[in-house]
């Protein structure tokens, strides 16, 4: 018997290729994992069962992805006919009305949803936490958090339920539990895949992308979704090449800075300044130019304008839910923090928030002269390991207040959103006492292809397949 929930997907896909097995046992198999794990681990919280069992027995597409169960994140990407809550008990009800382009590329390269994975309200915090599903466990410990917002579709990659889920980026949402479950979480390029037939998330600083084991089911992935729709605001140039065919590519010899010192006042934990500094020895011996440096801004861009844009957009999807239930929402249908985000919100206008998009121009300006010197940038992924469950959710009595906080958790990944760019959390590192630490490289904007070649060069020299959390499927 082949243990199916240790393969990556395009192993699964290949097993389908030869014959090995159908993709309606692949699917099964991935049901019975759910339905074993998520008891404990509480990352799927909407199942799709009948409806992959009836997608598996359809034709199967060709392609490295065909017939592999994954994963939907509850917020972005839409199916129709399916619940999409956010994460918020104002829309416990809510049923999509349409696929989403991104939900409809994984369909058409042959991936099958099997559920939806939990997320935190409207996608808010870097935990996952919401108080309509409850708490996601991390299943290196089940008393930490997962990270967020893409917590429970890390849960799920994590202790195998599935080898990919779909998961979103907005301020580290893919890189932040990625870290925190020991895997691969890349933020693509800003525009690389398209929000269509929605408005851009927060005028681009979110994207869609994944969770993944491996750094080649990322690239796949991303070759599967990537690509504009007419009318898409960011129109990047074709990459050379599939992604897929630059993992296990000769990066050349890189110019490469790192740092653990973070852009704003925060204090850094040993074991994620360790891991960084790690990483970057890793990469010297690999034969790259390595030293320390790092860009010059002034990190408070990333508490205050960015809170005002983020404050905006829970205004926006508040207001969106109160449309959708055809009457203004009630206190209790909201969390406390998602009402504090959208009270300061009502502090500003139009010229206040169009003032907030200027100032991180300027500041992805100012750090876009770092990347003309160096083609990446290594940081350790988050200030501190995976925290207690019950920190990162909490009220800290007003949004800014709050955002500060969070910021001293995640420092770092909300630049790439600010410029765009493309970066990739690595699980390099663990804690002593078992935790995952991720590092961080940034690469150059539009530019994913270096960053597969360097991050499959460390999978190569550290691989992580064969480590496993305590919580994990069986088989």
């Amino acid at each position: 018997m082949i243990e199916l929930s240790r393969l990556d997907a395009i192993a699964q896909a290949e097993l389908v290729q030869r014959r090995e097995v159908t993709a309606l046992e692949l699917v099964e198999a991935a049901i019975d994992r759910i339905e074993a794990l998520n008891p404990r681990l509480n990352a799927v919280v909407t199942t799709l069962f009948d409806r992959a069992r009836e997608a598996a027995r359809e034709p199967q597409p060709g392609g490295p992805l065909a017939s592999v169960p994954y994963l939907l994140k509850d917020l972005g990407a839409t199916l129709a006919g399916t619940r999409q809550t956010s994460g918020s008990r104002a829309l416990r009800d809510h049923v999509s009305e349409f696929d989403t382009e991104l939900a409809a590329r994984h369909r058409r390269a042959g991936l099958i949803a099997v559920g939806k994975a939990n997320t935190p309200e409207f996608g808010n915090h870097s935990t996952t936490e919401p108080e309509l599903f409850g708490s996601t466990r991390n299943p290196w410990n089940p008393d930490r958090t997962t990270g967020g917002s893409s917590g429970g579709s890390a849960a799920a990659v994590a202790s195998g339920m599935v080898a990919v889920a779909h998961a979103n980026d907005g301020a580290g949402s893919i890189r932040i539990p990625a870290s925190c479950c020991g895997l691969v979480g890349l933020k693509p390029t800003r525009g690389r895949n398209s929000w269509a037939p929605a408005g851009d998330a927060m005028g681009g600083l979110a994207v869609e992308h994944a969770v993944t084991r491996s750094v080649r089911d990322s690239a796949a992935i991303l070759d599967a979704t990537s690509g504009p729709v007419p009318g898409d605001p960011s129109l990047l140039p074709r990459p050379e090449r599939p992604f897929l065919a630059e993992v296990g590519r000769d990066p050349g010899r890189l110019r490469i800075a790192w740092t653990a010192q973070p852009p704003i006042d925060a204090p850094v934990d040993a074991a994620c300044a360790a891991a960084a500094r790690d990483t970057a020895t890793l990469l010297e011996l690999l034969g790259h130019d390595v030293e320390e440096a790092r860009p010059a801004f002034d990190g408070e861009v990333l508490i205050e304008p960015l809170v005002r844009v983020w404050a905006v957009a829970n205004q926006v999807a508040a207001r969106d839910a109160a449309r959708r239930l055809g009457r203004p929402l009630e206190r209790d249908e909201l969390e406390i923090t998602t009402w504090e985000l959208i009270e300061y919100a009502a502090r500003y206008d139009g010229a206040d928030l169009v003032a907030a998009t200027d100032e991180l121009a300027s500041a992805s300006r100012a750090i876009a002269s770092f990347f003309e010197r160096y083609d990446a940038w290594v940081t350790p992924t988050l200030a501190k390991p995976p925290l207690p469950l019950g920190v990162l959710s909490q009220s800290h009595g007003g949004a800014a207040e709050w955002w500060r906080v969070d910021c001293g958790f995640n420092p770092w990944n909300p630049i790439a959103n600010v410029t765009g760019q493309p970066a990739i959390s690595l699980p390099l590192d663990w804690t002593d006492d078992g935790l995952p630490v991720g590092s961080l490289i940034f690469g150059r904007f539009a530019d994913e292809a270096t960053l597969f070649r360097l991050a499959s060069q460390l999978e190569a020299a550290r691989p992580w397949a064969d480590r496993w959390p305590p919580i994990r499927a069986a088989g």
